[in-house]
């Protein structure tokens, strides 16, 4: 599908016109081991000369390595890998299903544990990287009981429901990811002081160079990367209003795709500060006293007939819906929104809905660039940075497909 219309170019960050470069064998920035690992924050202690040591050795050029990926009970990825013929990566329908024991996770009793997970889409493996035209991979799963039924925590089931049969629809979601770095300590963030709080308020961190304001950028900059290598749709990135916080783009991406995505790209988040030894929280307010702003994941949409001419008025009408819904939205968008959600910090109260233009304390903004050319797409504001995205954007199909809903008064600049 043509992906070149500017109206979707997302006010989350231009797309970065990047193409994925070869990795050669990863060399931790990282100090020597002394002693036991400990518990310092930005570098892994251990010996790089020891990691390379098996980081050179070739691959057997008939076989790779598949990492199955999965979601856990609590929203949280899991993986574990196996050894494939080479000739299984060309398909996900030629990948086999495998198990694992889903008592561990919270996801299966005990006494009858083994749940079933079944491929359905493939990305390069960017923390295997080989020299020999073959691809290690990472292999996005959703999870089953052994006959057949989707677990209830499988939500990517759900959202395929909501997108089965509106291909014509062909919507595309923009999803923009913040999350919080912190020491090992899981108490303070990177760039605050043991025990306390910065120096100087929010303000000189976002969108920040300097060693002053910015921390974490070797972080990000690294998971940019192996997205890319992965081969997942990252649009750009940002230091974020609050110091130690970040923020990347995922999209646009179509339909259930954005979920396989974003989730896919939660992992490799998480597997990059495995490296840099870096405590990555999704908590939408992990730091409660002061003032200082929460994460999302702001969720840009758009069908194809609101990039049509007039698509404002549609836009305007998902919209409605979206209001007469707003309840049900907030009910999936997120635990611990509501320490978010409070109307400050570029938020809207959770307890009432909103929309306008370039407002961005309305629940839902309407860009500058969509209301001038009337047509384009709208920011959902209210998802949390943990949210579940298979569920974020299933509703929104849902709701936006749904019957027509009673107009709502903008909440424009002049009005707020």
């Amino acid at each position: 599908m043509k992906l070149s219309t500017a109206v979707f170019a997302l006010t989350f960050g231009s797309a970065a016109a990047f193409s994925p470069a070869h990795f050669g064998a990863r060399h931790s920035t990282s100090l020597q081991m002394s002693g036991v690992l400990n518990s310092q924050t930005g570098q892994s202690s251990l010996d790089p000369a020891v990691i390379d040591r098996y980081n050179s050795l070739e691959f057997p050029q008939d076989k790779i390595l598949a990492e199955y990926v999965w979601v856990d009970a609590v929203g949280n990825t899991r993986s574990k890998t196996r050894t494939l013929p080479s000739s299984k990566a060309s398909s996900v329908d030629s990948l086999p299903k495998w198990n694992f024991d889903g008592s561990s996770t919270d996801q299966a009793p005990g006494d009858d544990s083994e749940v079933i997970l079944y491929p359905q889409r493939i990305f390069v493996d960017p923390f295997r990287p080989r020299s020999d035209g073959v691809n290690n991979i990472l292999v996005m799963c959703d999870c089953y009981t052994p006959a057949g039924e989707p677990l209830e925590s499988n939500n990517r089931a759900k959202a395929m429901k909501a997108f089965e049969g509106k291909d014509d629809e062909e919507i595309w979601f923009g999803c923009e990811q913040e999350f919080t770095l912190f020491n090992l300590d899981e108490r303070t963030p990177l760039g605050w002081p043991e025990g306390g709080m910065p120096s100087r308020p929010q303000g000189p961190y976002y969108c920040s160079v300097g060693p002053e304001n910015n921390f974490g950028r070797a972080i990000t900059d690294a998971m940019y990367k192996a997205c890319l290598y992965a081969g997942i749709e990252i649009s750009g990135c940002n230091g974020e209003v609050m110091p130690g916080q970040q923020e990347y783009q995922i999209g646009p991406c179509v339909g259930i795709d954005a979920g396989d995505q974003v989730t896919m790209s939660r992992y490799i988040l998480q597997r990059v500060c495995e490296d840099f030894q870096v405590y990555c929280t999704l908590h939408p307010k992990p730091i409660v006293e002061g003032d200082w702003n929460g994460a999302g994941m702001h969720t840009n949409v758009s069908t194809k007939t609101m990039r049509e001419d007039g698509g404002l008025e549609v836009i305007k009408k998902a919209i409605y819906k979206l209001g007469a819904k707003h309840s049900e939205h907030i009910a999936i968008y997120g635990e611990g929104n509501e320490l978010r959600l409070t109307g400050k910090f570029e938020t809207a109260s959770i307890e009432d809905f909103s929309f306008g233009v370039a407002n961005r304390g309305a629940s839902v903004r309407i860009g500058r660039d969509t209301e001038a050319e009337g047509k384009g797409y709208f920011e959902d504001r209210r998802p949390s940075s943990n949210c579940d995205p298979y569920l974020v954007t299933g509703k929104i199909m849902e709701t936006i497909m749904g019957p027509d809903a009673p107009e709502i008064a903008p909440l424009d600049r002049q009005q707020a």
